[in-house]
Order: C-alpha cells, then structure tokens, then sequence
C-alpha cells in the first residue's frame, strides 16, 4: 500500500506563483498512491478561482472515501486539509489543533478498511512555534477519539514545520512511535526547489511493516508546490504474516 503526504500550498507554485491545480494531480497521479493525505486545500477561495479543491480532487481520483477539514477560514471559502483513500472510511474523526490565539491548526482521524486489514491513519498540518507544536502533538497523542483507536496500527502523515526535527525524541517515542522519515537528512521537502527542511514527515506504531520512504523528487513536483511530497509504501504485519504462511504452505505441499 501506498500514502501520499502533499501540502498543495493551495495548487500554487512555489516559484513561479501560478495557480494550476492540474500540475497537482500530475504529481499525484505519477506516485499512484492508495491514500492520498494533503495540507493547505482551498475551497470557494478567489485567488484559487473560487475551485472546490476537495470535490474536484476526490472526483478526479474518484476516491471512496474522503475527509475534508477546513481549518483557516477567510472572507469567502478557507483552506485546510484533505485525506482521500481508494478504500471505504469506516471512521472518522476531526480535531482542532488551535492553540490560544494561533492560527487554526487540525487533525484528520480514518479508520480505513484495507485489503490488509484496518488502519488508523492521521492527516494534519502542525503550527510554526516549536511550542505550539508540542502543545498540538501531545493534544492529540491524549485525544480520547484517538486513544480509543490505539489497539490499531496508525500512521501519522503530513507537514510538521519542525525544522529542528525535535518532536520524535521529545513526543514521539515516549509514545512507542517510530520515524519513517530518518535520517532527516534524506527526507528535505521545503522548498521544493531547493529543499533544506524536513517538515513533511510520517511516524506509526503498531503491526505496521515500513518498505519504503522517499521523497517524491519531479520535475513537476518542483514546480508545483512550495513542498515536495512525501511517499511511503507499507503493508501491515498481520497481512504480511499470512501471506508468508500461504508461500510457506504451499511450498511444503509441493515438496511432498
């Protein structure tokens, strides 16, 4: 399985400043992922032509489960976050992350019905304070919707803004999570044309089996947005065990 963690930085590109959202789903389209977890969606929005991101994007990838989470809220329409999955959600959730008088910050929650099994997968975009950050980690980590789900494998995506890369040590493992996204050296997506920051990063805990994790590095996603995509591919542990038992039936039964 594959997600995809994008902040679409509203479909606007980080160097030339045009509006495209079709350079968007080219990128999302050449990574071919089942989860598609992205930050900063417009909706109803003028500089964004008034486009219904959400909808549009859902469509297009004609997803049977989405999750739209409008956060920053403006004259007309807002932007947020947005979790489209190519399996049903069964459960889902929504959680401010708004700290004090900061701009307004969220969390996504799914359960996802997948081939393999339930997964319990997090989208959300976290503020630029380190403060703050570590406020809204440990809001959620606490949440009781998100507790409630900790017998589950859960992978948390998206863009954190830690620059210092603080929040795995500090937040992280006293919670039994580990970083798919290290060294952080090897995961820089900010800005996307000359990428220094690893702000969008990916943690999970649980029977989860990470293969791979990269850097999704285009042509067009250098253009596309101020952020380069994160993409990992996974598969939980429980599936992976019985497909191995099956190979290794199998195999004996044909020795015999």
């Amino acid at each position: 399985m594959r997600v995809l963690s994008y902040n679409i930085h509203k479909g606007i590109g980080g160097r030339d400043r045009r509006y495209s959202l079709e350079r968007i789903i080219e990128v999302i389209e050449q990574a071919n992922p089942d989860f598609i977890c992205l930050q900063e969606v417009d909706r109803h929005v003028r500089r964004t032509r008034y486009h219904d991101q959400p909808n549009l994007l859902s469509r297009y990838f004609n997803a049977q489960g989405s999750l739209y989470q409008m956060n920053v809220h403006l004259k007309t329409g807002g932007y947020g976050n947005l979790l489209l999955s190519r399996w049903p959600i069964l459960e889902k959730h929504q959680v401010s992350l708004r700290l004090n008088w900061r701009k307004p910050r969220g969390a996504q929650m799914a359960i996802v019905e997948t081939p393999e099994g339930p997964l319990h997968l997090v989208n959300w975009h976290l503020g630029l304070a380190e403060g703050e950050r570590h406020w809204q980690v440990d809001h959620l980590l606490k949440h009781s919707l998100f507790c409630a789900q900790n017998h589950l494998p859960t992978l948390i995506v998206g863009d954190f803004n830690d620059w210092r890369n603080k929040l795995a040590k500090a937040r992280f493992l006293p919670m039994d999570f580990h970083c798919a996204t290290a060294p952080a050296s090897r995961f820089r997506s900010f800005p996307a044309w000359l990428a220094m920051g690893a702000l969008d990063k990916a943690f999970y805990r649980g029977p989860l089996n990470i293969k791979h994790a990269q850097i999704w590095k285009t042509p067009a996603s250098r253009i596309a947005s101020d952020h380069l995509p994160l993409v990992i591919d996974f598969h939980l542990k429980d599936a992976v065990r019985a497909v191995e038992e099956i190979v290794s039936t199998e195999a004996t039964q044909a020795s015999d």
